[in-house]
């Protein structure tokens, strides 16, 4: 049982909704745009990368990285980097590969960022050929399941107003969602005023959770962590600039609401000062960019300190759903996978058959490997 092809293909597939609600009128060509508060850049477009391997006897597995921009930077990763690797080996031997894999520019200092999404994506693929070769889902390779439907929260919100944002909510507790995060990060007295106004609105039985995108200096979150941990809020993710392990450890001792950190995380290492410094009461490393194999191990690091797991789960489409939905059946330390609606559906647009997610909860896929395929034929329909 031996790899002889790896393919990677980079995917466009055109919104009429961007992740954070409206399109911006510069993004009309295409172009990638910011999104003041946040730093990041945003596309137009659902962009992904997915990589397809096969062994002698045809055997295929699919993966996906998490690449909502440049999906050809990992195409090239893939293919001039990683592939040679694979070609020619054993599928079944998997730490064997990651490590592989991640060997190949460790000493140039490429342990992050494209690299290792492109690593995992292949790592999502060696899962899914696992899988399959031996007749049993991913979940129970992974030691089994801890729980057949995975909880899960609403992400985002995407409304411009409080009551257009309320408005959503609710018409998802009228179809059994009961955990919601705000994309915030305009400011504690406005973030403060929209978490107040869901609370209102939805009762003490929701969760509710805030996402600030890094956008705070710890004087400032420290006064939202306060107002947060009243309005008994579940988390407070990405509060402060990512490489400030040390304010994050300060705002972590200094408020009573959990702080969340991870989807800019990769590896285990990566995480490891995390724990050490409590800086952290909730990891969400991303299957699309950590892989399955990495995300387990980063959870058994933490259940050792008694944190819990969020995985991140934003802009992947389709595999990596399922990707990240057997890796949190597989979590006994798992607090809420998240849910994006409106990729969702896009997602299961390019499945030969749907995930689901329904009343609060995905239902874990039960077929050999992941459970769902590709279906390339809908894919080039629906490329930009």
């Amino acid at each position: 049982m031996r790899i002889v092809r790896v393919e990677t293909l980079p995917v466009r597939i055109k919104r009429e909704e961007a992740y954070l609600g409206s399109l911006p009128a510069e993004a009309d060509d295409g172009a990638y745009f910011m999104r003041p508060p946040y730093r990041a850049l945003y596309s137009a477009h659902f962009e992904t990368a997915f990589v397809k391997i096969t062994t002698a006897d045809g055997v295929i597995g699919w993966g996906e990285a998490l690449a909502p921009v440049a999906p050809e930077v990992v195409q090239q990763i893939i293919e001039q980097l990683l592939t040679p690797a694979l070609l020619g080996r054993n599928p079944l031997d998997g730490n064997v590969l990651w490590n592989v894999m991640y060997d190949l520019m460790r000493e140039r200092g490429y342990y992050g960022g494209f690299m290792l999404d492109a690593i995992s994506a292949c790592d999502v693929a060696l899962w899914d050929l696992r899988g399959k070769i031996l007749g049993r889902p991913v979940y129970q390779l992974l030691g089994g399941a801890y729980r057949e439907r995975i909880p899960c929260y609403v992400s985002g919100l995407p409304r411009p107003t409080a009551s257009e944002r309320v408005a959503l909510a609710q018409s998802f507790v009228a179809s059994g969602f009961h955990a919601f995060k705000l994309a915030a990060g305009h400011g504690v007295r406005e973030d403060t005023d929209s978490i107040a106004t869901l609370r209102a609105a939805l009762g003490d039985e929701a969760t509710l959770l805030l996402d600030a995108h890094w956008v705070y200096a710890l004087d400032e979150a420290v006064q939202l962590g306060h107002a947060l941990a009243e309005l008994d809020v579940g988390f407070f993710e990405a509060p402060i600039n990512p490489e400030d392990l040390e304010s994050h450890a300060q705002l972590a001792q200094a408020v009573a609401v959990p702080v969340a950190h991870g989807e800019t995380e990769r590896t285990r290492y990566q995480f490891r000062p995390w724990l050490m410094q409590k800086a952290a009461d909730i990891l969400q490393p991303d299957v699309g960019r950590a892989g399955i194999s990495e995300v387990i191990k980063i959870g058994s690091m933490a259940e050792a300190f008694n944190v819990k797991m969020a995985p991140h789960l934003s802009v992947g489409l389709g595999i990596c759903i399922a990707a990240s939905i057997h890796t949190a059946a597989a979590i006994p330390n798992l607090y809420l996978l998240e849910y994006q609606p409106p990729v969702f559906e896009i997602a299961n647009q390019l499945l030969d058959r749907p995930l689901v997610c329904r009343a609060g909860a995905y239902e874990l896929p039960n077929a050999a490997g992941l459970g769902v395929a590709l279906d390339e034929r809908r894919l080039r329909e629906l490329q930009a």
